[in-house]
């Protein structure tokens, strides 16, 4: 038995810190895990930095609602679904992903939390669990599931090495530099040739 897990941002929907940067002016909250590997640093920042500027969850979700499924993704979404099972394993959090999710025909998600204060303010955010993305992946291969496994960014280096095929969508060259062993493609097309070749070898 085979299923995909797969990542959110930067695969079927954009980047939701780069447009909350955009429609505030904020340009250090483009910054992502494709710039910064860890991602504790990462939130931290970003954390700061909604506090700094009296940014609430409320203004976060304003500026997701706005947001749509990234060219293809749907459709690419709706062949997967009939070649195979889907997880979308993403460091997001619950609390932004709803309406995008929602948009993509409610695929499972697993994700993060936030913890919100009484006047809206996010303060701080919680982990499904540490290392989250490969644990997954290492979960479902103790019940004798094969993963093919695909990503953009160095939070998914992880779970791409720990499954059984590894797959990076969309990278920054920078990520491509530092793991040379994952095949590269950049549009939906290519993306499911690759993954039919994969699930085929797992059936073989």
């Amino acid at each position: 038995m085979h299923i995909v897990c797969s990542d959110l941002e930067g695969v079927f929907v954009p980047e939701i810190w780069i447009n909350v940067a955009q429609i505030t002016g904020i340009e250090e909250l483009r910054l992502t895990t494709r710039d910064i590997s860890d991602y504790n640093v990462l939130m931290r920042k970003r954390l700061g930095l909604l506090d700094e500027n009296g940014l609430t969850l409320k203004d976060i979700q304003n500026v997701i609602a706005t947001m749509e499924p990234l060219e293809g993704a749907l459709e690419f979404l709706n062949w997967l679904r009939e070649r195979t099972r889907l997880i979308v394993v993403s460091d997001t959090f619950v609390e932004f992903a709803a309406p995008l999710i929602a948009k993509l025909q409610r695929p499972t998600l697993f994700c993060n939390s936030l913890t919100v204060a009484g006047d809206n303010r996010i303060t701080g955010y919680n982990l499904r669990q540490e290392d989250g993305k490969r644990k997954v992946v290492a979960g479902l291969q103790s019940m004798n599931f094969q993963v093919v496994a695909m990503g953009d960014s160095y939070n998914d280096i992880t779970m791409l090495q720990t499954a059984e095929k590894g797959i990076l969508f969309r990278p920054p060259e920078n990520v491509v530099a530092e793991f040379p062993q994952f095949p590269v493609t950049h549009d939906f097309d290519s993306l499911k040739t690759i993954l039919d070749d994969a699930l085929s070898a797992l059936e073989g």
